[in-house]
């Protein structure tokens, strides 16, 4: 069978393959073989099931023809079991009306002279229109996206059913059981198709109104005719819509909707008669579109049973495209669902550079339980998560939204590590018995220099020193979020200026080639190897890393999503921070301002004197309204002057507008216009304000 069988019946014996859709041809007739008269083969054409005079009884069709065959290849009796009996030729049948041969002698559809003994035969069409059927809906049905079911519609029907096709889609498409927003319906030409013609085209062909250059393209086939079509109620085009089933273009029906839909300047000449055919397709709840499919003049015309044919390619190629577009908003949706649930920027924090990479299990399935994430925290720190939920399904990438937004709440309240994985533990359990996940919490300080890291069963992250040594973190392995009962534990670690940590999920060093031990060592050379490359004075780009950590992956470790967190500390020099403590009494202020005035002239930043005492002075007068114990003042110098006052109250100050009369409420005025940012966050022991200001204000 043929990836396009032709449309059309054949005799036995001849090759199917015929890429221009013309009338095939029988053998040459055997020795002896002498064909039926005129009478008796229109009888044995026409009416099946009668035999002529004196002529062979016709040869059954479908089921019954393959017993004939069966019965009619067993030998004769007294015959040689191994003799061979000739197949006789096939019986010669008359042309089909339109399917003569022009005068020069060559055949008005394959525009080519029959050989010699040969003669143009019509098709066995009931057989061979099965099996076009078939083949054409297994080729429409291998498509997945709305494209490639739409080409395998077109591919399929030209040339072997059609000369030319044009495909009207809705615009926009409805999904499933969707209303459509706008109540009039507009067909949109997603695609044409037609048979190429020849450097010397032959005439008839001109009707349909296309030009003959020597390599016409596809898109002069659309040019011809309007790309939108807006469905009139209660029109001519919108009855046939309606109607569902296929009709002729000589049907006064479509004679007067086919002009509806090609629109007013269409320059395409529909051949005359029964040539082409307006098809609707119909998807499981509405008409999605139409189609129509065109035969040159040359070419023999449709029947009642091309009616079917056309009916049976609509309706698959409908379904398929309701069901593409059901996949295409379902993967829209998964894929929407995953990229909110992970970060769409990390922040910039003070002392530290960041970078990330997310792959998800199949291209197919885009969604994932594996997360990462960067918090700011007060005191410029920062804290880095990595997570991975079991699975990677929609319900893994919900437990795993949950989860990112219980740890960011929890790390807003500046819990330790451990106190973090104990309450995202409970949480899990609480989203049922089986939700299982694995997660480590790590806190960068960058003014000590520190990290501390809490581990939950997460495979342990490896620090990458600026001389090119890479080395696996000695950290506590703890039991998964979800087992419940069990205790995390927390160690501190030196994070030494230009190192870069790396987080990953087990994505990255697990597959069914290797262990996670194998994984995690492959993984601390590949670091080691990169780094020797831009030698041990410079660490490598974070970004180049990340591309080369992943380049690690063959071709059979793709089993399981991949989160991949990189941070390169910076930190702050001792020399760029200046810290005190206040007394909340009311010469904290002025002291504030003296303090801060000292340490910008020590920097040489003399220039923001006013600037900031006036912010550090509205900021501290807040804090020692209301404070009970010491307040503390930090100023850090890195590509921005950051000023940061924390007191023991936890409430938070809201900005507001003051009223003319009022004697306060415009110091949070003046920091809300003066600096470049500012904000607030709550500490376990009270809170902290901190603003930004850049350098030279």
């Amino acid at each position: 069978m043929t990836e396009q069988p032709t449309s059309y019946g054949r005799p036995q014996g001849v090759d199917p393959a015929d890429d221009r859709g013309a009338l095939l041809r029988t053998q040459e007739s055997a020795p002896g073989a002498t064909p039926l008269p005129p009478a008796d083969r229109a009888r044995t054409d026409g009416a099946p099931g009668t035999t002529a005079p004196g002529g062979p009884a016709p040869r059954p069709q479908g089921k019954d023809q393959a017993v004939s065959d069966a019965e009619h290849s067993q030998p004769a009796a007294g015959a040689e079991p191994d003799a061979h009996r000739p197949r006789p030729a096939p019986e010669a049948v008359p042309l089909q009306p339109g399917a003569e041969a022009r005068p020069d002698g060559r055949d008005r559809r394959a525009g080519q002279a029959p050989p010699a003994g040969r003669q143009p035969t019509p098709m066995r069409r009931d057989g061979d229109r099965l099996r076009f059927v078939g083949a054409a809906t297994r080729r429409i049905a291998r498509g997945l996206d709305l494209d490639e079911i739409v080409m395998g519609l077109c591919r399929a029907t030209v040339p072997t059913f059609s000369d030319a096709i044009l495909v009207y889609l809705r615009d926009p498409l409805p999904v499933g059981d969707e209303r459509p927003v706008a109540d009039r319906v507009v067909l949109r030409l997603r695609r044409t198709d037609r048979i190429p013609e020849e450097r010397e085209p032959e005439p008839g062909f001109a009707q349909l109104g296309l030009p003959p250059p020597e390599a016409p393209e596809l898109s002069e086939l659309s040019a011809a005719i309007a790309e939108l079509c807006e469905v009139r109620p209660g029109g001519a085009l919108a009855e046939v819509l309606r109607g569902v089933r296929p009709v002729f273009a000589d049907t006064p029906a479509a004679t007067a909707a086919l002009p509806e839909l090609l629109g007013p300047e269409n320059r395409l000449d529909i051949p005359g008669g029964r040539r082409a055919i307006l098809a609707p397709l119909r998807g499981r709840r509405r008409v999605i579109g139409a189609a129509v499919f065109i035969r040159r003049p040359e070419r023999i015309p449709f029947d009642a049973d091309d009616l079917l044919v056309a009916a049976q390619l609509a309706t698959h190629s409908a379904l398929g495209i309701d069901k593409a577009v059901l996949y295409d908003r379902e993967a829209y949706i998964a894929d929407e669902l995953q990229r909110t649930m992970l970060p769409e920027t990390l922040p910039r924090p003070t002392g530290v550079r960041l970078a990330s990479r997310y792959l998800p299990a199949a291209e197919t399935a885009r969604v994932g339980g594996d997360w990462y994430d960067a918090i700011p925290l007060p005191g410029s720190r920062v804290a880095l998560v990595v997570g991975d939920v079991m699975g990677h399904s929609m319900t893994s990438a919900a437990i795993m939204g949950q989860l990112r937004t219980t740890a960011q709440t929890l790390a807003g309240l500046d819990l330790p590590p451990q106190e973090v994985l104990h309450h995202l533990d409970e949480q899990a359990q609480r989203l049922g018995t089986d939700r299982m996940a694995t997660c480590l919490y790590a806190v960068y300080d960058p003014v000590a220099h520190r990290i501390t890291i809490a581990n939950a069963g997460h495979p342990p992250p490896i620090l990458l020193h600026l001389g090119g040594r890479a080395e696996v973190l000695r950290v506590p392995p703890g039991a998964p979020i979800g087992v419940g009962g069990v205790d995390f534990e927390a160690v501190e670690l030196d994070a030494p200026a230009g190192a870069t940590l790396l987080l990953y999920t087990d994505g990255l060093v697990e597959s069914r080639l290797r262990d996670v031990a194998t994984g995690i060592e492959q993984l601390r050379e590949k670091l080691a190897a990169t780094a020797q490359l831009t030698g041990p004075d410079h660490p490598p780009p974070l970004e180049a890393l990340c591309d080369e950590v992943l380049d690690m992956l063959g071709p059979g470790d793709r089993d399981d999503d991949i989160a991949l967190l990189a941070a390169r500390f910076d930190g702050i020099a001792p020399s760029d921070v200046a810290y005190w403590f206040l007394e909340p009494e009311d010469a904290a202020p002025g002291r504030a301002r003296r303090l801060a005035r000292q340490a910008l002239s020590r920097w040489g930043m003399e220039g923001m004197t006013d600037s900031v005492e006036l912010l550090v002075s509205e900021v501290v007068t807040n804090a020692v309204r209301y404070a009970t114990r010491p307040v503390s003042l930090r100023l850090l110098r890195t590509d921005v002057l950051r000023c940061e006052v924390g007191d023991d109250v936890p409430q938070l100050p809201r900005l507001r507008q003051a009223r003319a009369t009022d004697e306060g409420g415009r110091g949070l005025y003046l920091v809300n216009r003066l600096a470049r940012r500012w904000g607030a966050t709550r500490l376990s022991t009270g809170k902290v304000v901190w603003f930004e200001l850049n350098q030279g204000t």
